[in-house]
């Protein structure tokens, strides 16, 4: 018989400790850790400074309860903010 000494497999990516661009990048079912790429959020409406709680991808208008103006459309995927809203978010 003759023995061959294996040399050791360098790899190329780490894959018990991936990069968090490299791992945020990827398919939400395809990461190391599964999550979702939707979040609530925080936003404030440029008139009256009221702050409403949005899904990130919302499927309706989000009109502010205090003065009736447009805070996001939607679209096929994430919900757009209008001019002016900005928004932070919840943990």
């Amino acid at each position: 018989f003759f023995f061959f000494s294996s040399p050791t497999m360098v790899l190329e990516h780490d894959l018990l400790h991936p990069y968090a661009e490299v791992e945020q990048r990827k398919h939400k079912l395809k990461r190391l850790v599964q999550t979702p790429d939707s979040f609530f959020m925080d936003v404030k409406c440029p008139g009256c400074y009221q702050i409403t709680t949005v899904f990130s991808h919302a499927q309706t208008v989000v009109i502010c309860s205090a003065c009736s103006s447009v805070l996001c459309q939607p679209t096929g995927g994430k919900a757009h903010l209008t001019e002016g809203c900005s928004f932070r978010k919840k943990n």
